[in-house]
């Protein structure tokens, strides 16, 4: 099981080319501009366990040898991400994240902005500079859908009255698109045949699907060391698949009191361990564990119709640490 798997064993096939990276990556936001080589810099120090590069350079080597588009394509993802990621702070008025303060609270939010909007340009003329056309068009794909997530769970959680399957299209826009940009990027680097970049992208899609299920499972607290206060989905009035499983299997009257409860008393504890207790009565922890499972199951599926490497059985160790992770 990959949870007693470390990073560093997964890593293991593409570790000389992930050392490589970071000061590439350093290298691809470096600017005349004081403020923003420091803000980079802050950026930089906080990054976390790097699984996009890693499933970046893993997907590369599905396919042929890491290159320098291998580089690119990785740096390319980081930089638009990232500008998604500080852009996403100041809309959620963030104050941290990852457990470090965001930039928003140390340098508020017009700087913040600003700071997206330069990430984002330096990923686009990166692209253009090297004639990464194909990359460009996966990675800008992937930051236009999850844009279009975001604004659909704006949309269609004020009722907190979603349909499974709408659940789905945004968890897949707004998580699975990325994970499927990284798998795409990294085979079409190596300069793979269309079938075998679609191929990719939807087992990326597939395992980002289910990573986005696990982190709906740690708001009820199942993982160890997830650092998270249990219930807090519930108290940002989020609507989660367990908790969408247990609204569309239960009583009208029964809904319609969880759901009053969810938008009216949000910082009730009382009242949010009840609706914990009627989601974990309802199964809907077990259907969600279910269905994390199966996609996980079907992303590794279409992984085997890749040749077998050290790469693949990393990438196979990858997909499974991502669901069995404990935060």
């Amino acid at each position: 099981m990959s949870e007693n798997i470390s990073i560093d064993t997964i890593k293991k096939p593409i570790a000389e080319y992930m050392d490589l990276f970071e000061p590439r990556f350093r290298l691809s936001m470096k600017s005349k501009v004081a403020l923003l080589d420091r803000i980079t810099h802050y950026i930089i120090k906080r990054k976390g366990k790097q699984l996009r590069p890693m499933f970046v350079f893993l997907s590369a080597k599905l396919t042929g040898s890491v290159n320098d588009s291998t580089y690119n394509a990785a740096s390319l993802i980081e930089l638009l991400h990232t500008a998604t990621l500080v852009h996403d702070d100041v809309v959620d008025d963030a104050a941290y994240r990852r457990g470090f303060f965001s930039l928003n609270a140390l340098w508020k939010n017009k700087v913040a902005v600003l700071v997206g909007d330069y990430l984002l340009s330096k990923g686009l003329l990166m692209a253009i500079d090297n004639k990464e056309f194909q990359l460009l068009q996966i990675v800008s794909n992937a930051v236009r859908e999850m844009s279009e997530g975001e604004l659909l769970q704006m949309e269609k959680t004020r009722t907190l009255n979603i349909e499974e399957s709408i659940y789905f299209d945004i968890i897949r826009m707004k998580t699975a698109v990325l994970i499927a940009a990284c798998c795409a990027v990294g085979v079409a680097s190596t300069g793979a045949n269309e079938h075998q970049i679609e191929l990719a992208r939807l087992m990326g899609e597939k395992a980002g699907i289910a990573f986005q299920i696990k982190d709906d499972l740690f708001d009820f607290g199942l993982g160890k060391k997830t650092g998270k206060p249990t219930g807090i989905d519930i108290k940002e009035k989020k609507t989660t698949l367990p908790l969408i499983y247990a609204l569309n299997n239960s009583s009208g009257s029964q809904k319609s009191r969880i759901i009053n409860i969810v938008k009216s008393n949000s910082k009730n504890d009382k009242k949010i361990n009840e609706v914990m207790e009627f989601v974990f009565k309802s199964g809907g922890i077990e259907y969600s564990q279910k269905l994390m499972e199966q996609y996980t199951n079907e992303a590794l599926a279409i992984l085997d119709e890749f040749e077998d490497s050290e790469a693949k059985t990393s990438l196979k160790q990858l997909i499974k640490f991502t669901i069995e992770r404990e935060k």
